[in-house]
């Protein structure tokens, strides 16, 4: 039903994580019926993206290559007032956003980029700990936080980090996880609940 053009563009917008087909043909006839302004500098900035941003060098996030030729560094690692001694280990750039949106690091990060997960064949090497470990050493880094998801694949990865960076004397600790706020207990699952008592903590006066 749709021009074979129109659906390309329906294709390609399905490829995005969350977007299902309704969804995508949505977005592309809402984009042939916007002004055709808004679609040419949609497609400029997507043409662009790929030469501009880049990972970090440093930590992985995602940075602006700011001269071509140079290693793009991110906002949060040129930021001189932070701590460089914390370090937040995480596995996705999205999750560094949601703890950098919380307020509550003032630290640096760390993105590996995937868990270690040994059955997809993804090991030490895959996840870069040894990257890692020469980011903490040659550092002064005098606390890892890992904020790696409670799953399984998340716990290995904390894990092994804490192992072999708790071997070379750094102080290493792992985010707390409990009952979400404003969540009810009977909707908690059993690993969440029992995590939550485990950690509990006493009340100061």
């Amino acid at each position: 039903m749709l021009p074979d053009r129109l659906l390309r563009v329906v294709q390609l917008l399905s490829k995005l994580p969350g977007v299902g087909e309704k969804t995508a043909q949505r977005y592309a006839i809402a984009l042939l019926s916007a002004d055709e302004s808004v679609a040419r500098e949609l497609g400029r900035a997507l043409a662009e993206l790929h030469d501009n941003v880049r990972p970090c060098a440093e930590c992985g996030n995602i940075a602006d290559v700011r001269e071509k030729g140079e290693a793009a560094i991110c906002t949060i690692c040129r930021d001189s007032r932070r701590d460089a001694s914390l370090l937040c280990v995480v596995a996705r750039v999205q999750d560094l956003f949601a703890i950098e949106k919380s307020g509550a690091m003032r630290g640096k990060y760390h993105v590996l980029g995937r868990l270690l997960s040994p059955l997809d064949g993804v090991g030490r090497e895959q996840i870069g700990m040894d990257r890692l470990l020469e980011r903490v050493t040659s550092n002064d880094v005098r606390e890892v936080l890992v904020a790696t998801p409670p799953s399984v694949d998340g716990e290995a990865t904390a894990l092994l980090i804490s192992r072999e960076l708790g071997a070379h004397g750094v102080q290493v600790s792992r985010i707390a996880s409990g009952v979400p706020h404003g969540g009810d207990l009977e909707f908690a699952d059993q690993i969440t609940l029992g995590r939550a008592i485990e950690h509990r903590r006493r009340f100061s006066f």
